[in-house]
């Protein structure tokens, strides 16, 4: 039976919307305003179509779509808790072994949570000496699935040969099969003490190893698009494409590239001017006035040699700096695809 006049179907045939529009219509109007900000637009006409079809709702109905969702959200705090597993034991003693499943079936489909949400929560260290012996596939698999600041500091820590490799590895994959994932996490499960298992999502490609690299030391993010440039050069070239590297300063316009001067540490200007070519030095100069200039040239000759390490670092600092006031709309950088050209 379908909606419209006669009421709605039972409950066992309804579908994720209908039930949804029978929980707002019990929340009553001021609750379901507040759950309608946090939807998009789309979400809203469906859900409003629904609610406008519903002619009358039988109360056993309205009863059994609350307890659904009242069983899933104790099953998402359940997880948040001590993970999928946790939440399983406890839900079985409470609601019986068929019951549970569905739940938890229900929540991990509409919640979409993530493979190897468990990992996130893992220390850095730990995740490397489970990878460390592992294939650079899987290393690819399970670095694509974390925070791009965790998976930063992993790949950091591998050994130079595999950096690239893996990251070439996380840059090109499309996607990762439901066994696959399940076979990772099972392996998991006897490394970290924790199991999961969860529905395949898309994964990797240039945007996620563009993230992770934006977080690596710049020693570490160099020497991973020096060895792509020779094994892929055309992935290479796209990845730096969408990065921004110290080097690329001479891209920014004047009034950027004053406004990054005034941001970052003069300190850590003078020592990532050390290296760098004459172009690069002279579009910094061009940006300052001729006394700071003058003062900037005596500071890096009183400095004398410097560690190569320690300039790397300052430009590693001054590029979060550059990446920060572009996020924040202050400074614009000019990418490739004529997207962010200036008129």
């Amino acid at each position: 039976m379908g909606l419209g006049g006669l009421g709605v179907p039972k409950f066992k045939t309804m579908t994720s919307r209908q039930k949804a529009a029978i929980l707002l219509i019990s929340l009553g109007p001021e609750v379901a305003a507040e759950v309608y900000k946090r939807l998009t637009s789309e979400e809203v006409e469906q859900l409003t179509l629904e609610i406008a079809n519903l002619q009358k709702v039988d109360l056993s109905q309205r009863d059994l779509v609350l307890q659904e969702f009242h069983n899933i959200a104790v099953a998402n705090d359940y997880i948040a808790m001590g993970g999928l597993d946790y939440a399983r034991e406890v839900l079985l003693k409470a609601l019986g072994p068929k019951q549970t499943e569905e739940v938890l079936a229900r929540l991990t489909s509409s919640l979409q949570v993530k493979p190897f949400h468990f990992v996130r929560k893992a220390d850095p260290s730990q995740i490397l000496s489970f990878l460390q012996d592992e294939h650079p596939q899987t290393m690819a698999l399970v670095l694509s699935y974390l925070e791009s600041e965790q998976a930063a500091l992993v790949i950091s820590s591998l050994p130079h040969e595999m950096q690239a490799d893996v990251a070439r590895r996380i840059a090109v994959m499309n996607g990762a099969s439901l066994d696959v994932i399940q076979e990772v996490e099972h392996v998991l499960e006897e490394k970290l003490s924790s199991v999961s298992t969860f529905e395949a999502t898309h994964v990797g490609g240039v945007d996620a190893v563009v993230k992770i690299l934006n977080g690596v030391d710049r020693g570490t993010e160099k020497a991973i698009l020096e060895a792509l440039a020779l094994q892929e050069p055309e992935l290479a070239e796209e990845i730096k494409r969408r990065m921004f590297v110290f080097e690329d300063i001479v891209s920014l316009d004047g009034r950027s590239i004053q406004r990054v001067i005034r941001e970052v540490d003069p300190k850590d200007l003078q020592l990532a001017l050390k290296v760098v070519s004459d172009d690069v030095r002279d579009v910094v100069f061009d940006n300052m006035s001729k006394r700071m200039v003058d003062t900037f040239k005596e500071d890096m000759e009183f400095m004398g040699p410097v560690r190569l390490r320690d300039v790397e670092d300052a430009q590693q600092r001054i590029v979060s700096v550059i990446r920060r006031l572009e996020e924040s709309g202050e400074i614009i950088i000019a990418r490739g695809g004529g997207d962010d050209i200036i008129v």
